[in-house]
């Protein structure tokens, strides 16, 4: 999943798709806006109407083609939006609003590094730098980005070294891609809550669930909202 590619110059107006692929489209950013992630294609079927999930990836291709996503290979949810799509999107809905363009502001987004044991997450010492990144590429406001180590995540396409954005929250949906601190390790992975525990679930099947005892020291940090690729912002 990477909500930006790259900042592009190009004109806002984009390529013409059909209704079903504007449909499919605005599925992929509710998806990635409400869990962190973008839709499996069997998720994209049934909500669709679909027959199979070959439907969905013919459509899927289709809006490759036309360079609004891009498609990743080898994972169910590999999906990402190009940063102008989602500009495009974010800005066909503020015209109802007549906001132009250059009302939007940028987001001044620190980005962490590896947190202290018992401190918060925002701590000065924990800031590495900080990036600007335009505010309509996000449905919901990010207030850090935290890089990302490891490949737990790597079939939702979370990378090791991504950046990843993240909005603070005390609380999250099953299902929502969460940053969890657990005792001395902060953590990117999928929540559940059942009526004993909490599963952080992970997106590799070289990795465990992690499962959270009733006592054990546990806190939730904030809910994945977009994602960087590193490289873009060398």
């Amino acid at each position: 999943m990477s909500i930006l590619d790259n900042f592009s110059d190009q004109a806002t107006e984009g390529p013409k798709l059909t209704a079903r692929q504007q449909q499919i489209l605005e599925l992929i950013q509710s998806a990635i806006a409400r869990t962190g992630a973008p839709p499996t294609r069997a998720e994209i079927a049934a909500e669709m109407g679909f027959r199979s999930a070959n439907a969905a990836e013919e459509h899927l291709q289709a809006l490759a083609r036309k360079g609004v996503i891009e498609l990743v290979s080898g994972t169910s949810r590999g999906i990402r939006l190009r940063s102008d799509t989602l500009r495009s999107l974010n800005e066909s809905r503020m015209k109802q609003f007549s906001l132009p363009l250059q009302s939007l502001a940028q987001l001044a987004l620190p980005l962490i590094g590896r947190v202290a044991a018992g401190s918060p997450m925002l701590a000065q010492e924990h800031v590495e730098q900080t990036y600007y990144v335009e505010s309509s590429l996000f449905q919901r406001q990010p207030d850090y980005l935290l890089k990302v180590r490891g490949m737990s995540m790597r079939d939702v396409g979370i990378m090791d070294g991504d950046l990843l954005a993240v909005k603070q929250a005390k609380d999250a949906r099953n299902g929502q891609i969460v940053v969890a601190r657990i005792g001395d390790e902060v953590t990117v992975k999928r929540f559940r809550r059942t009526k004993n525990l909490i599963e952080l679930l992970p997106e590799n099947p070289d990795f465990q669930t992690i499962v959270v005892e009733p006592g054990e020291p546990f806190e939730l940090e904030g809910l994945a909202v977009g994602l960087i690729r590193n490289t873009m912002l060398m």
